[in-house]
């Protein structure tokens, strides 16, 4: 009887928990990896090709993500934005992964120090832009976009400025840091994502509790509905154009950083120097397991530097989210 009522306790345990997972994996993780899988497809069998894929990418980053940044800010309260402690648990993990991809990879190869500089980088930048966002407005719905706001802040200023200061003074050996703070600081200026970050906090700040006007509201809305759709079929599309011609062993490690070590750091922090409520919390570890963003291909362009690892790693990190996304969301993401 008790072995009975065990075997009833741990089933009915189990169900419930089962359910929630495959809730969560269906209606969140299936669709967004679909849509994924749909780019990725259609770039195959070339029903899309290089030009369609370069102008979605310039549709998503300059007519569709901006409206989508700036209802996310002006909607919010500063306060509520940055958010101190998170900034704290996903910044610094993902210096910390910057820092340990950096190092393993200087004592496996000893090449020259930018190589280092972008194995850190594909370590630890996450696709908060492409892939966050549209993830977070599937999870957890239009209103709760504040963390991969501030992610793709976090990401476009911080990350890609040290990567750019980084390279720069290693290119001209340690005379070009006031050149490469200019050159940050004019990408930015130009950065269409910053630009509108910038705008919804500015309308936050100066007009605190004051609505968007519902022309402009509207105009966002629409504008901004096939950000998270687009971003994710261009994804696909970008990834059909790659191919594993380098460095798989090397995307591999890279990858295990990004999708396990970074968001089992964020984790570690959220638990003890920065406590935060389950949503922030939640928010924090999956954005740090997000796969490789594919701005860090756009600086390896730059510079001609690790160039078919760096398309090698966004490519093997994209693949594996699937499983190490879904696991998260499952626990995190309502009704996990």
């Amino acid at each position: 009887m008790l072995g009975a009522e065990g075997s009833v306790a741990r089933r009915d345990g189990w169900l419930p928990l089962l359910s929630r997972i495959m809730n969560v994996v269906l209606n969140v993780a299936f669709p967004v990896f679909a849509i994924i899988l749909a780019g990725f497809l259609s770039g195959k069998s070339k029903l899309l090709g290089a030009a369609s894929s370069e102008a979605l990418n310039k549709f998503v980053y300059w007519m569709a993500l901006p409206p989508v940044l700036f209802l996310g800010t002006a909607r919010r309260s500063i306060p509520e934005i940055f958010n101190g402690p998170f900034i704290g648990a996903f910044l610094g993990s993902m210096l910390l992964v910057y820092a340990l991809g950096a190092v393993i990879g200087r004592l496996l190869r000893r090449e020259r120090t930018q190589i280092q500089c972008m194995q850190g980088l594909n370590a630890a930048f996450s696709n908060t832009g492409y892939m966050g966002i549209p993830l977070f407005l599937a999870a957890f719905g239009p209103d709760h976009l504040a963390p991969t706001i501030l992610a793709t802040v976090i990401m476009s200023a911080i990350m890609v400025g040290i990567a750019v200061v980084w390279m720069e003074f290693a290119n001209s050996h340690g005379n070009g840091v006031g050149k490469a703070l200019r050159d940050v600081g004019r990408a930015l200026a130009k950065n269409p994502l910053i630009l509108s970050t910038a705008a919804g906090l500015a309308w936050s700040a100066l007009l605190p509790g004051v609505a968007v006007p519902k022309p402009i509201a509207t105009f966002c809305e629409l504008m901004g509905s096939p950000a998270g759709p687009c971003a994710l079929f261009a994804i696909g599309l970008f990834l059909a154009s790659q191919r594993l011609t380098a460095g798989l062993a090397e995307a591999g490690w890279i990858s295990a950083l990004k999708l396990l070590v970074h968001p089992a750091l964020a984790w570690v922090l959220t638990q003890t120097l920065f406590p935060m409520d389950p949503f922030w919390t939640g928010s924090a570890v999956i954005l740090a397991a997000l796969p490789t963003g594919a701005l860090t291909f756009v600086v390896a362009t730059q510079y001609q530097t690790y160039v078919e690892r760096t398309s090698s790693a966004i490519l093997v990190s994209t693949v594996f989210s699937v499983v190490t996304l879904s696991a998260l969301l499952a626990v995190y993401a309502p009704g996990g």
